[in-house]
Parts: C-alpha cells; structure tokens; sequence
C-alpha cells in the first residue's frame, strides 16, 4: 500500500477541518497533547471497528464521532487527567452504546449548553461531511483496502480536531515562546 498517498490525504483533511473549525470561529489553529494522542492509540481499535459497522449505514457518524471522543479525552486531560487516564473507550459510550455517544460526552461529560451543544455538533458534523466529500472526490471505494486505511486515517484526524476543538473552548491556544525569555 502506498502510504504517502495517505498521507498526503491525512494532510489535506486536517488542513481543511481546521479551516472549517476557524471559519465557524471555535478554534484558532490545531492544539494537541502527547496524552491525548496516546489515548487515542488505545481506542483507535475499538473506534474502528464500531466506524466500520456504522459506515454504511451512517458514515457522517461512523466518522465524526472521533471528534466527540477527542473533545471528551481533552476535557478529561485538562478537568482529571488521572481518572481520564484510566478510561477505557466504551466507558465514553452512552446508553445506546456507540449511537449516542454524541449525545453522552456533550451531555454529561463536556455540559454543555444548549447553544454550544448546537454549534459543536453542527461543526463536526461539517468536518465528517467535508471528509466524505473528499474521500469520494479522490475515488477511494469503501469496501477495500485503501478505503479501510483511508477511514482510520480520517478518524485520526477528526479526533485530534474534536480534542483541539475543546482544548480551544477550555481557553487554550497555541502560543509562541520567545527562547530567550525563556531562558532568562
């Protein structure tokens, strides 16, 4: 397989949902976390394969909800890395399991309101159709190879948006540092 075509695909998503997200003003440019990304590596099995019995039937979900996963571990990183640390992925699922996981992190994990409720899901929901409509435009077919490694690329990606998505809501941002003062 070649991976620097999906790694040029990795790099055009995530240039484009970040745009998204800056346009919808909710965040300025990708944050991210050593911790955070290693909590994904510990669910992207699990993440994966409830994608793939979902992408059919309903791929904006089977997609998008890596974001609601990566803003929960971002709120649990910043709130109680500890307890958070410990989570195992179904632990962020909600009553109906993987099909209101949305509905579970943004209720009673990130409480929020309704408005911001509302502004999250329909920016997420802009990044998980922005992601189908470029997987079709490259001609990616979803029942192969290159569509399975495409997919868990794309989640990669939406997860790491969702967790700068809340890393910016918790008022974090990307900040310069000037060596020097640093050093002084």
């Amino acid at each position: 397989m070649d991976t620097k075509h999906l790694d040029l695909f990795e790099q055009t998503l995530e240039t484009g949902l970040v745009k998204i997200c800056r346009t919808a003003g909710l965040m300025d440019s990708l944050l991210s976390s050593p911790d955070i990304d290693q909590k994904w590596e510990e669910f992207i099995t699990d993440y994966v394969s409830d994608a793939v019995k979902n992408f059919n039937d309903y791929p904006t979900v089977a997609i998008g909800f890596a974001g609601f996963l990566g803003m929960a571990v971002a709120h649990g990183w910043d709130s109680c890395w500890k307890e958070t640390k410990a989570k195992h992925y179904k632990d962020f699922y909600g009553q109906r399991g993987f099909d209101d996981m949305d509905d579970h992190i943004m209720d009673e994990i990130l409480k929020l309101s309704q408005v911001d409720k509302m502004k999250m899901s329909k920016t997420l929901v802009a990044c998980a159709e922005a992601t189908l409509s470029l997987i079709r435009h490259q001609g990616i077919e979803a029942q192969t190879e290159e569509g399975f490694f495409t997919l868990v690329r794309a989640a990669c990606v939406i997860y790491r948006v969702g967790a700068s998505l809340e890393l910016d809501r918790l008022g974090y941002k990307k900040v310069a540092l000037d060596p020097r003062k640093v050093m002084s």
